[in-house]
């Protein structure tokens, strides 16, 4: 099977959105899935326990090279079967409404996707986006 791309996704999506046809419901229900992420991700450390969260001040280097592997991302633990479900499910959503969006805006995630790269690529490390 071969991978879906982002313009088949969208193409997808387009032909089965008929409940959500205007841009403000699409912007409003865009925004809730990305909340109900949060709160997935939140659920995994809350209710679960699966991950932990273990935040402090961090301490950056002098050298830029020294930071990637000197910062900490604050997660200890892996996500259970169960969350990562969870999670996945949301995302799924998320990206749904995303693909929506750009569809009514006429903007195509891949071009998205390949301006972002070709920015990550210029810049390195000082993409601070």
């Amino acid at each position: 099977m071969s991978a879906l791309t982002l313009e088949q996704f969208q193409q997808q999506v387009s032909e089965l959105l008929l409940r959500h046809r205007s841009l403000l419901d699409v912007m409003t229900k865009f925004g809730q899935s990305g909340a109900s992420v949060n709160r997935a991700v939140t659920k995994a450390v809350t209710e679960c326990g699966c991950v932990e969260l273990h935040a402090r001040k961090q301490d950056f280097p002098d050298e830029l090279e020294q930071a990637k592997s000197k910062l900490d991302h604050h997660l200890n633990g892996q996500l259970c079967e169960h969350c990562k479900d969870a999670i996945r499910s949301e995302i799924g959503r998320n990206l749904f409404y995303l693909s929506s969006m750009s569809n009514l805006l006429d903007i195509k995630l891949e071009e998205v996707l390949d301006q972002e790269s070709k920015k990550c690529s210029t810049l390195g490390i000082f993409n601070l986006t």
